[in-house]
């Protein structure tokens, strides 16, 4: 089984922020390979089903973003997940604005919701699906991540998720390095 974990912060205030972006990728793959991602365990709202032949669990973590460690590392234990089997969708402020970047391993940077996951999984060693948000022109990324995007933005960025949702299937049924062949910049 693949996990494809989402990131992102639960309740309506969050919705639609940059920092929700993973959140919005797992939405768009439950709706394109009729998942239900309506259960509540392990801290997060999840679903279960095939993408192709191959079974996945689609997961939002409901911790807050900062926390979402705690989550993934109770779906990991509980279903005895090899962490290779687990892709994990976020935003990145150090990517343009609709790029994605897949990676099969790699630091945290300076995503706190990565930090928690490394953290709390003992490893950096799973893909990873990162949509580019782009930095701030003025202000702090706390206030910049939180918010939503501008109007000319909105086109942009739901093209960059439907390429992440893209790019994580392809990981889970033809593998990694020809989800980045094929979805990298």
């Amino acid at each position: 089984m693949h996990i494809i974990f989402g990131l992102g912060n639960p309740g309506r205030k969050y919705g639609a922020t940059r920092h929700n972006v993973g959140f919005e990728t797992i939405d768009l793959l439950a709706k394109r390979n009729n998942i239900e991602v309506k259960q509540l365990k392990f801290k997060a709202l999840y679903g279960e089903g095939y993408i192709g032949e191959k079974k996945v669990m689609l997961a939002k973590p409901q911790t807050f973003m900062n926390l979402s460690g705690q989550s993934l590392l109770d779906i990991v234990q509980f279903y005895k997940i090899d962490t290779k089997n687990i892709v994990v969708v976020y935003d990145d402020a150090d990517i343009e604005l609709g790029s994605i970047r897949i990676r099969e391993k790699g630091s945290s940077g300076s995503h706190n919701g990565m930090k928690s996951i490394i953290y709390q999984i003992q490893t950096d060693q799973f893909p990873r699906v990162r949509i580019g948000i782009g930095k701030p022109q003025f202000g702090g990324l706390i206030g910049y991540v939180l918010g939503r995007f501008q109007k000319e933005e909105i086109p942009v960025i739901l093209e960059a998720i439907e390429r992440a949702a893209l790019a994580c299937e392809t990981i889970v049924t033809d593998g990694v390095s020809s989800a980045m062949n094929k979805y990298n910049g």
